[in-house]
């Protein structure tokens, strides 16, 4: 089988970006501006991936209301195959998030309400998209049966698979899951890898706290299957661990306008250089780059994104 793109399966949110014109102070009124775009680990994800060029498919849930629809369309507009997206009872979710004047994150608000309602059912109502796909990326914003169904569903068809782990208390979530299906690829942050790689429910637990180092939590993570290992680092760029060794790729040095979906950037742009027969080394250096032109400029996802665009920073 000729097998293309990649499914999403993952959040679809509306976002609420409130970015402070001067330094925040807490406890009190900020000025500023506040925009209203599409978003959702997910669906950033799989929009990033359109504009590079990838065909793809968003397996995601929203509301029968006008957000959702709203959502759907710029979507669509942006190459994203929208078909397998569930409408639910549930508001579509949202995303609320402050920033600094730098363009730092202050704090966030995550209603997932609507992402929580897909299910092992709209799962498998993707079987057929999954087959032909060359790659599934997996959100962990979804419940962990779904990523679940996921997860075997992709082991059912042959499709590699990888893993965003999204925050610490998902991680925490998704950590046996990868003891009971096969991942390839698994994209933590420190704080993520360490939470992937404990023991027990709580990290932080000192009769059984898990690998110490971040060496050895990677180790044990090849150790349950894992193939690649990257571990993003802020603003000290990432580690890319392999059968073949590790390697450590620089973040590029831009002006961070908004630092908010970067990380979506960079898996994504991963996966497209990937898909296009790039060495992980030099995908992870691809994602690099496409991180960074997000940071520069004041989109979650840049509208003028493309593979050309990328490959000026390389």
């Amino acid at each position: 089988m000729d097998r293309r793109g990649v499914v999403v399966f993952g959040g679809a949110n509306l976002d609420v970006l409130a970015r402070s014109t001067t330094r925040a102070v807490a406890g009190t009124s900020n000025p500023g501006r506040v925009t209203r775009t599409p978003g959702g680990v997910g669906r950033n994800v799989a929009e990033n991936l359109a504009r590079l060029g990838t065909p793809v498919r968003l397996v995601a849930a929203v509301g029968q209301d006008d957000g959702g629809a709203r959502l759907l369309e710029q979507t669509r507009a942006a190459g994203v195959d929208v078909d397998l997206v569930r409408r639910v009872g549930a508001a579509t979710g949202s995303y609320t998030a402050v920033v600094d004047s730098d363009g730092e994150l202050v704090v966030a608000v995550s209603d997932m309400r609507a992402t929580e309602l897909l299910g092992p059912a709209d799962v498998a109502a993707a079987a057929a998209a999954v087959a032909g796909a060359a790659l599934v990326v997996v959100d962990g914003n979804l419940t962990a049966a779904a990523v679940e169904a996921a997860l075997g569903l992709a082991a059912q068809h042959g499709t590699a698979v990888v893993l965003e782990p999204v925050s610490v208390p998902k991680a925490r979530v998704l950590a046996p899951v990868l003891d009971r299906w096969p991942v390839r690829t698994v994209t933590p942050n420190v704080a993520e890898l360490a939470a992937l790689t404990a023991r027990s429910d709580d990290p932080d637990d000192p009769d059984d706290p898990g690998p110490s180092g971040l060496e050895e939590q990677v180790a044990s993570l090849h150790a349950r299957g894992v193939a690649q290992v990257w571990v993003r680092m802020g603003p000290e760029g990432s580690l890319l661990s392999t059968p073949d060794g590790v390697t450590h790729h620089a973040s590029v040095d831009v002006e961070v306008v908004d630092a908010t979906g970067a990380g979506d950037a960079l898996l994504a742009a991963y996966c497209h250089a990937l898909l296009a027969g790039a060495a992980p080394e030099e995908a992870a250096a691809y994602g690099q780059a496409a991180a960074a032109l997000t940071v520069a400029g004041p989109h979650t996802v840049r509208p003028d994104l493309s593979d050309a665009l990328v490959r000026s920073l390389l």
